[in-house]
């Protein structure tokens, strides 16, 4: 259980913070910027929701706390010494992308196929969605650049890749199930 009774601990006041095993490292590290930047998602996933009702807001608050899953996992790095550490170590785990897999296939269903490209926006609700993911492809960007150069556990990036296609779905479906989406017209202010 996590117990936060003081909020600034002054030990980042050199540029430098802690990673989930202990390991002090820039603020700037490829891998603090991995995790930040799912904080981001998690953050514009909770503006989303003060427009969210029903399934919908119980989807997003599941993704809200599969984020902070998401970034337990990154901020600790080396996976080999998982059963070395004196707590259980939180990963992600194929579950929850099998869970976004089948959310996305269930809201796809309902929905006409596109024939262009769409713009984002339409409802409030929509725009929200599209802002979910392009940050989340942004998380996903970092996340692939950190696994070229450090471990990361598949699983994590996996969810990333789906989440922001759950996004895009779900901003459809919320733009009236499509009928109110914006479509993209090539070349239309030439």
């Amino acid at each position: 259980m996590v117990v936060l009774n003081k909020i600034y601990t002054r030990t980042g006041d050199a540029g430098d913070t802690a990673l989930g095993n202990g390991d002090r490292v820039a603020k700037h590290s490829l891998r603090v910027s991995a995790y930040g930047t799912v904080d981001e998602v998690n953050a514009t996933v909770g503006l989303a929701r003060q427009h969210s009702t029903g399934d919908m807001d119980a989807q997003l608050a599941m993704i809200q706390n599969d984020l902070f899953d998401l970034g337990a996992d990154l901020c600790r790095p080396e996976m080999s010494k998982d059963a070395e550490a004196p707590y259980p170590v939180l990963r992600m785990v194929q579950a929850q992308v099998d869970r976004l897999e089948a959310e996305i296939d269930a809201m796809n269903e309902t929905l006409d196929p596109l024939r262009s490209f769409i713009l984002p926006g339409g409802s409030a609700l929509a725009a929200q969605m599209h802002l979910c993911r392009t940050v989340s492809r942004r998380a996903e960007r970092l996340v692939v650049e950190l696994a070229a150069q450090d471990e990361v556990n598949a699983p994590a990036l996996k969810y990333l890749n789906r989440l922001s296609d759950w996004f895009f779905v779900a901003g459809r479906v919320v733009n009236n199930g499509g009928k109110d989406d914006i479509l993209w017209v090539p070349g239309a202010n030439r």
